[in-house]
C-alpha cells in the first residue's frame, strides 16, 4: 500500500498546526493548546519518520547496485549494510503506520483502577492487595502518582475492594490492557497442608473522565456524608469525612472515604462517578463496532480471564497473547515493562490490520 498520499496530507495538516502554534490566541485556551501541541508532536514524528524512510530507501537501492558491482571489496561493504538498512526501515514503517491510525484521546489520560476480590475467600482478598501493591510499585518506578480513593479491607490484610487513581504521562495507554480477571495459583498462608489453591481478582482500568465528557446535574445526585469505616484509631475515622453519591438516573453508587477532607472525598467521588458513566458510554459505542474490534485485547471485559500468576513455577502467563514470563517474583514487585510493551505491540498490530495498513 502506497502511504505517500496519506503522509502528504498529514504534512499539510502539520503546516496548519505550526501556523496555529505561532498565533497569540492559541494559549488563551489551555485545553485546546494541549490538544494542538499533542497532535503537532505526533505529526512531526510522522513527517520525520517519512523523511528518514525515503532517504534509507534511496540508500538501499544504491547499496543493492554496489553489491552487484565488480568491485569486490565495495560490494561486500554494501551488502553488509543492507540488513541494517532494512531493519531500520521496518521500524520506521511501523512508526508511520501507527501515526496514521486515528488517535484515541483517552490514551493520554490518567487512569482509575478498581480491584475487587473474586473467588477464593480470604486468599482472593490477599491477592487483590498484592495486585494493588504491584500496580503502585509500577507507578512509583515510572514516576507516576498514586492517590487512594476508596478501599474495603478484609480481616487478614487483604482488600475486598480497592480504588485508586494513577496520574502522569499517558497512564491509560500503559495500563489499559490490565482490565479483566487475574488468576493466582499458590499455597495460601492459611493452608496447613501445603496445597496449591486457585483464586481470582478482577481489575478494571478506566480513563479518567473530565467534566466536559459527562455532565452531572445536581438534581440527579443524592449526596450523603458519614463517618469513615476501617481500622480504629486512624485519623480518617475521627470526622464525618466519607462521602457517598447516588446517581439517580442509573442507580450507580460511589463512595470515597480514604481522604480526611470531606471536600476532597466529594471531589474524588464525583470524579469516579464521571469515569464510570463515561465507561458506560464507551461500552455502548464499542457494541456498535465489528466483532473483530470488540475482540481486541484493549477491550477486554471485566469477566474475561486474562492472566495467571503461578507462584510455584515463578510464572506469569497472559492468555490473550500467549506470552509466558518466568519472572513472577519481579513481576509482582512492579516490573511490568516487558508485559506492557508486548500487549501494546499486539494491540497495535491488530489495529493496523483492521485499518488495512498491513
Amino acid at each position: 500500500m502506497d502511504l505517500a498520499p496519506l503522509i502528504e496530507k498529514k504534512r499539510e495538516r502539520l503546516a496548519e498546526l505550526e501556523k496555529l502554534i505561532g498565533s497569540d490566541d492559541l494559549f488563551a485556551d489551555p485545553a485546546k493548546a494541549r490538544e494542538v501541541m499533542r497532535e503537532h508532536a505526533r505529526l512531526k514524528e510522522l513527517a520525520e519518520a517519512g523523511d528518514e524512510a525515503a532517504r534509507l530507501r534511496s540508500q538501499a537501492r544504491e547499496n543493492a547496485e554496489l553489491a552487484a558491482g565488480s568491485d569486490r571489496e565495495m560490494a561486500e561493504l554494501a551488502a553488509a549494510e543492507i540488513p541494517v538498512i532494512e531493519a531500520r526501515l521496518a521500524e520506521l514503517e511501523r512508526v508511520i503506520h501507527l501515526a496514521l491510525l486515528p488517535p484515541d484521546e483517552s490514551e493520554e489520560r490518567n487512569a482509575i483502577m478498581e480491584i475487587r476480590a473474586g473467588t477464593g475467600g480470604d486468599e482472593a482478598a490477599l491477592f487483590a492487595a498484592d495486585l494493588c501493591r504491584m500496580y503502585q510499585r509500577y507507578a512509583e518506578e515510572n514516576g507516576l502518582r498514586v492517590e487512594s480513593v476508596d478501599s474495603s479491607p478484609s480481616g487478614l490484610g487483604g482488600f475486598k475492594e480497592v480504588v485508586f487513581k494513577i496520574s502522569g504521562d499517558a497512564v491509560f495507554r500503559r495500563l489499559r490492557y490490565e482490565s479483566g480477571v487475574h488468576r493466582v495459583q499458590r499455597v495460601p498462608a492459611t493452608e496447613a497442608q501445603g496445597r496449591i489453591h486457585t483464586s481470582t481478582a478482577t481489575v478494571a482500568v478506566l480513563p479518567e473522565a473530565q467534566e466536559i465528557d459527562v455532565e452531572l446535574r445536581p438534581q440527579d445526585l443524592r449526596i450523603e456524608v458519614c463517618r469513615s469505616g476501617g481500622p480504629g484509631g486512624q485519623g480518617v475515622n475521627t470526622t464525618d469525612s466519607a462521602v457517598q453519591i447516588l446517581h439517580i438516573p442509573t442507580g450507580k453508587i460511589v463512595r470515597c472515604q480514604d481522604g480526611r477532607s470531606q471536600q476532597k472525598n466529594k471531589a474524588a467521588a464525583l470524579e469516579i462517578l464521571r469515569t464510570r458513566l463515561l465507561e458506560d458510554k464507551r461500552s455502548e459505542e464499542e457494541a456498535k463496532y465489528s466483532a473483530r474490534r470488540r475482540s481486541l485485547i484493549g477491550r477486554a471485559g471485566r469477566e474475561e480471564k486474562i492472566r495467571t500468576y503461578n507462584f510455584p513455577q515463578n510464572r506469569v502467563t497472559d492468555h490473550r497473547i500467549g506470552l509466558t514470563l518466568y519472572n513472577l517474583d519481579r513481576f509482582v514487585e512492579g516490573d511490568l515493562d516487558e508485559m506492557v510493551t508486548a500487549l501494546q505491540q499486539h494491540d497495535m498490530e491488530d489495529r493496523l490490520a483492521e485499518a488495512g495498513l498491513v
